[in-house]
């Protein structure tokens, strides 16, 4: 990092770091045992938040020149916000986190090869919907044509890293282009209807786990609800809020406002934690925009996980059945700590017939998917996994129930690596609901 790259830097964060916010940090140290990297780092203060935060004001205050290693470990982090409900004073740790790493790759002269990725993943890929389609249906050619056969008896995975490679195998099945493009505007209830909500499709949700999104809206409309689909909504922006990105993240979340807020609808759906916990956050996003913030807070308003909105209409109280089987729970870390939904996945699960419910030890303890984390923080990545897959193996479930698609390739990636592929399954929770329902009902 240059001397002019420091300098910048480091004005930067005079300007646009929330001072107050850091000084709301008391230095107690309540966070350190929640925080995986702290834990998994041997206990290095700089991998905590307490850490991270001191680092920050140290920046602010000119005490600490803003390095490769301040930068390093606010990479290192996984933003999980596991530190945010155990703190007394209530530190906004994740808005400090994504100011920050928004500044240093503002800033910081990168690599061609890494400007170039970002660009393309950033600006031409997960903004536009039309374009996912085209890269995820180019996935499933390559597994339906032999291809992907090829690939693996040839030993031509073998050049890839190892988390790459299992990562591959764990993929699901994608649907075909012309299904991805299928998508309803309007879908009715089946029962008499109860609620006029919309659904947030998203964007891996909608290409790669399309059947997982045509799951939830059935769920919905099992429950009584009325769906508008708008199809003018687009990616959250999560990923590029987190990663540093944040002029791209509002551009993202004003199309998204506009696509919701004349459907006059009572909630906006989501089924991905992580898309959910970005979605809520609109309102403070744009919060230094008069003309978006009161119509940012309405959007976020609305926002409601799939599981809230079931429990409310009392969907665990209908006829839910499957074969008799342990069933666990890995919480999503945006779904507990950034939507604060912990009771009602337990709640739908422990309602079903059959599911013997058991609590994993650390089961809000993130799983080290975060995004894509795992593919550039693959190290630490599955340190973290293998001590989540410890716990898991620990309650002797036969299915781990999750409720967002990087948590589930994440322990399908566990199980994999485990070898437990033939004793056990990795499941997102509406489609386990789904079976359940339509098990107990046709």
């Amino acid at each position: 990092m240059s001397t002019r790259e420091k300098h910048n830097i480091q004005e930067a964060f005079k300007t646009k770091m929330d001072y107050d916010e850091l000084l709301n940090c008391m230095r107690c140290g309540f966070c350190l045992p929640s925080c995986p990297t702290y834990i998994e780092s041997g206990k290095d203060e700089a991998h905590s938040p307490r850490g991270r935060i001191a680092m920050m004001k140290a920046v602010v205050d000119g005490d600490l020149e803003p390095d490769e290693d301040v930068k390093r470990s606010l990479d290192l982090c996984l933003g999980c916000r596991a530190c945010e409900p155990v703190c007394p004073s209530g530190v906004n740790y994740g808005r400090l986190l994504e100011q920050a790493r928004d500044i240093i790759y503002q800033n910081k002269k990168l690599s061609f090869p890494v400007k170039a990725t970002r660009h393309i993943v950033f600006d031409q890929l997960f903004p536009h919907h039309n374009r996912m389609v085209n890269f995820t249906s180019l996935v499933g050619f390559y597994q339906r044509s032999g291809l992907q056969k090829v690939a693996r008896s040839s030993g031509m995975m073998k050049l890839f890293p190892e988390t790459l490679r299992t990562m591959e195998k764990v993929l699901p099945s994608i649907p075909k282009k012309k299904e991805m493009k299928k998508r309803p505007s309007h879908l009715p209830p089946f029962a008499s209807q109860k609620k006029k909500v919309a659904f947030f499709s998203g964007c891996l949700m909608d290409t790669i786990f399309l059947p997982t999104n045509d799951a939830t809206t059935k769920l919905l409309q099992y429950a009584g609800c009325e769906i508008v689909i708008p199809d003018t909504q687009g990616c959250c922006g999560a990923l590029h809020g987190h990663s540093g990105e944040r002029d791209k993240a509002k551009e993202m979340a004003k199309k998204n406002i506009q696509a919701f807020e004349d459907a006059g609808v009572d909630y906006i759906i989501t089924n991905a934690g992580g898309c959910g916990a970005f979605l809520v956050d609109y309102g403070h996003l744009l919060e230094g925009e008069p003309d978006w913030k009161e119509r940012a807070v309405n959007f976020a308003n609305k926002i409601k996980d799939i599981t809230s909105v079931l429990i409310e209409l009392d969907f665990h109280k209908l006829d839910l059945e499957l074969d008799k089987q342990i069933v666990t729970y890995q919480d999503s870390c945006h779904l507990k700590n950034g939507q604060k939904t912990f009771m009602e996945p337990r709640q739908l699960l422990q309602s079903i017939t059959g599911v013997d419910y058991v609590e994993m030890t650390d089961a809000g303890r993130c799983c080290g998917s975060a995004g894509i984390y795992n593919i550039v923080e693959s190290e630490m990545s599955m340190q973290i996994l293998d001590y989540k897959m410890e716990q898991t193996k620990k309650t002797k479930a036969k299915t781990i129930v999750t409720a967002n698609p990087g948590c589930l390739l994440q322990m399908k990636l566990g199980i994999e690596r485990e070898g437990l592929t033939e004793n056990m399954k990795a499941v997102h929770i509406v489609d386990l609901l789904l079976s359940a329902y339509e098990n107990a009902n046709n």
